[in-house]
């Protein structure tokens, strides 16, 4: 019938489409994994600055402070943030029992070192507190991310018990 006919057939537009329709998918999952790494990322950061700043608070509130002052907190970051939240937890400093290591070495070690380091180790406990600081992100379906941080303060005027004698001599 029509000789020369330089149209397209409805086959190659149905392939012309669907190769389109396929590379348009392709840009938007890839957008959207892109967006999705994008968003993480900016909430990460904000965690990371809201908790450098509550630590950095804490630090200047308790840095000179008798240990005992120190007490557990929470609360959130008002308006500016809603979503997030932040506590503190603190706790009695655990020094590890270092005498099974003294006495495993060869020749072992005598009373004397024994009773000096467990007197070392109940100071260190006394003087040191472990406070454990968290920012918590709750996000709008109710799942939370929570970061933490763990800083140690120390008592420097308290002096070290000297086996024998009453204590450092100023």
């Amino acid at each position: 019938m029509f000789k020369g006919n330089k149209g397209f057939t409805l086959l190659e537009v149905i392939i012309a489409v669907a190769i389109m329709a396929s590379g348009i998918l392709v840009l938007v999952m890839s957008w959207s994994g892109t967006y999705q790494k994008m968003r993480r990322t900016q909430t990460n950061t904000e965690i990371m600055a809201l908790l450098e700043r509550k630590v950095a608070e804490i630090n200047s509130k308790y840095q000179g402070k008798p240990l005992d002052s120190i007490v557990d907190e929470e609360d959130n970051f008002g308006d500016e943030y809603p979503q997030y939240s932040w506590k503190m937890e603190n706790q009695k400093f655990e020094m590890p029992d270092l005498t099974g290591l003294m006495t495993a070495e060869s020749g072992g070690a005598d009373s004397l070192e024994l009773q000096t380091m467990k007197t070392f180790t109940e100071h260190l406990s006394k003087t040191i507190k472990e406070v454990k600081i968290s920012v918590i992100y709750k996000n709008k379906s109710g799942k939370e991310i929570v970061s933490s941080v763990t800083q140690f303060f120390i008592d420097y005027d308290k002096e070290p018990p000297v086996p024998g004698g009453g204590g450092v001599p100023p």
